[in-house]
């Protein structure tokens, strides 16, 4: 075993060993979905952060930087934005909304909400998430072996049952607050990555020989990217843009629901924000490094980047523990969604839709059932579903369907302006996952 696969190797317990030290923490079907409400701030800023991003933070960012230089950074701006609004004006007012009608799951809180009496939006709130985030867990199952044959040399079959074995194994036994304390881990192991990783290669840069950067064209840094007019406006506005799908992600509001109180939120801002700003302007300074050190056509693939970095400027065994960070960040992104479609399943249309009046201990049998079957079907269209861009174009639509959930924080919405807010969050396309198409795409 070479020194970077021990890094991932230990990554990998550490991760596995965190999960099942919760699966005895699960009594009820509260307890498994949402923790019966007892997670404070840490706990749920950090797992927010981490199961917000996928490798795109780690893998494609940098490489974005570093193909078309300072243009990026409106991505970043776009992205923090997206990130900020949603603790300031969305956390609380969920918080308080699910408290008061003592919802488990946001199927649970809209019906409640809008005193659904024919069960109808919930019946469509819960099967727009079993579709769409079904998609996205095969697609998070597929990259993951993907990245792995890719950066490790494992065979992307074993890599894929490597990374939906260990997921499905923690959720299925310790639920919610494993899926949590798991993602916390994996936030340090993404974070120490995009701030390790530039502070490291500036060190490298001052002790070079020759910076690359005085070679580079004057649109590289450029704010516009060289574009003038119309066309560097909708550049921009284009990075912007990518704030908006942060505001409706169901995994993530779900992290709202669960904090134990409203007050918990304003500390957990400050944690999120923390986080949040230097992991995103490290992995677009990483870019930049990356520039000024290999030059700007280094890589036949600029995603390339990260893993590059890290082997070449650290030691073996750490530098598989950064890279794992990749891995970290599409984990505890999938383990999020497997977890938040099981409970529509579970909870909503099994429970609420079915009328079925059911024990806790059968409810938590449910919701365990519940993961395991929607773990494997979507692992099987993972592993069987091919095409170029298959994945990726599912992953664009699965941004679309996320904005369904945008208006839900508002104490004052009103039903028309929800199903306004649907059809337009449905017909917004954000294509943030355009740069895991290198693993998605078939073989």
């Amino acid at each position: 075993m070479n020194s970077i696969l021990i890094g991932l190797v230990f990554y990998l317990i550490v991760v596995l060993a965190i999960g099942l030290k919760s699966a005895g923490k699960n009594k009820t079907h509260a307890d498994y979905l949402i923790a019966d409400r007892k997670l404070g701030a840490w706990a749920i800023a950090l797992s927010e952060r981490a199961s917000g991003e996928s490798a795109w933070l780690l893998i494609g960012l940098p490489g974005a930087a570093l193909a078309v230089g300072f243009l990026e950074i409106w991505a970043v701006f776009g992205c923090l934005a997206g990130i900020i609004f949603s603790w300031l004006f969305i956390a609380v007012p969920l918080r308080e909304l699910a408290g008061k009608y003592d919802s488990l799951t946001l199927p649970d809180l809209i019906a409640n909400f809008f005193n659904d009496e024919t069960k109808l939006l919930r019946i469509i709130s819960s099967l727009i998430i079993t579709f769409f985030f079904i998609f996205y867990v095969a697609a998070q199952f597929n990259a993951a072996g993907k990245v792995l044959n890719v950066t490790f040399g494992i065979p992307q079959l074993s890599g894929m049952v490597i990374g939906a074995g260990i997921i499905l194994l923690y959720t299925i036994l310790g639920g919610f607050r494993a899926v949590v304390w798991t993602d916390m881990f994996q936030a340090i192991i993404m974070f120490s990555t995009l701030v390790i990783l530039p502070i490291v290669g500036v060190i490298e840069l001052a002790q070079a020989d020759h910076n690359y950067l005085v070679e580079l064209s004057p649109a590289m840094f450029s704010l516009s990217g060289g574009k003038t007019g119309i066309a560097a406006l909708l550049a921009v506005l284009g990075g912007l843009s990518w704030g908006f799908g942060y505001t409706g992600q169901p995994h993530l509001l779900a992290r709202f629901i669960a904090i134990r109180d409203s007050s918990e939120i304003k500390r957990g801002r400050v944690i999120a924000f923390s986080w949040a700003i230097p992991a995103f302007f490290g992995a677009f300074f990483m870019g930049v490094v990356g520039v000024a050190l290999y030059g700007a056509d280094k890589f036949a693939d600029p995603e390339f980047l990260m893993p590059f970095m890290a082997t070449s400027l650290l030691p073996g065994w750490f530098a598989g523990i950064l890279i794992s960070g990749a891995m970290a960040a599409m984990m505890s992104t999938a383990d999020s969604q497997l977890l938040v479609t099981a409970s529509a399943i579970s909870e909503d249309l099994i429970h609420k839709v079915g009328k079925r009046d059911l024990s806790p201990e059968k409810l938590l049998k449910i919701g365990r059932l519940s993961t395991i079957v929607v773990g494997i079907i979507a692992f099987v269209m993972a592993y069987h579903i091919h095409g170029p861009g298959f994945f990726v174009s599912i992953l664009c639509l699965v941004r679309a369907g996320r904005q369904f959930w945008s208006g839900i924080a508002w104490h004052y919405l009103l039903e028309e302006n929800y199903q306004r807010g649907r059809a337009g969050g449905n017909a917004n396309r954000i294509d943030k996952h355009r740069h895991l198409e290198k693993y998605t795409r078939a073989e």
